[in-house]
Formats: C-alpha cells, sequence, structure tokens
C-alpha cells in the first residue's frame, strides 16, 4: 500500500542559483514520482515545493543534504530547511 500524499517545502541555502540546481531538482523530483516547483528566492535560497509518497518526499530530501553529492548535483548546498504539510494536489513540476 503507498503512503498517503504529503507536502514538503524545503529552502536550500548555499551556492544554488545560476548553477542548474533548478533544472537537476525538478530531475530529481520527476524520477521520484513528485509534482511541485523549484523557484529562486530574493536572499539567495532555492525554495523547492514537492507532493507525493511521504518516503519519495523523503528521498528527495535526502538527494538534496547529500555531502558530498554522487548525483551530480550542481551547487553547494550549506543547509537545506523543512516543513511538512497536507497535500494539495498539485500536477506537474515547474521551475521558477
Amino acid at each position: 500500500m503507498e503512503s498517503p500524499s504529503q507536502r514538503l517545502t524545503a529552502w536550500v541555502s548555499g551556492s544554488v542559483q545560476g548553477v542548474g540546481f533548478r533544472w537537476w531538482t525538478k530531475a530529481q523530483a520527476l524520477e521520484l514520482g513528485l509534482a511541485g516547483s523549484a523557484a529562486n528566492r530574493p536572499d539567495g535560497r532555492v525554495e523547492v515545493v514537492a507532493e507525493g509518497p511521504v518516503e519519495a518526499l523523503d528521498e528527495l530530501l535526502a538527494r538534496l543534504r547529500e555531502q558530498p553529492s554522487t548525483r551530480g548535483r550542481p551547487g553547494e548546498v550549506v543547509a537545506v530547511g523543512e516543513l511538512r504539510a497536507a497535500a494539495r494536489g498539485v500536477t506537474g513540476f515547474v521551475e521558477r
């Protein structure tokens, strides 16, 4: 039985803008069957919003935090903050 859907919002700090990080995040999310978005924030962070099964969200979070990255993640991640909530039913994945 698949776990219920959840919403993850993650704020990724470090050298993550202008290096292909949002594109990489989208590829990882789609590989895991997640929907959502990755957007640059004015403070230099990237905000990742993803919805899907809890196990897939946990895996995405692990990939965002992985040090050093073994999946070719661009940029340098210093910290990842997270917030979990009920899923809202988003579809697709967009980079903003």
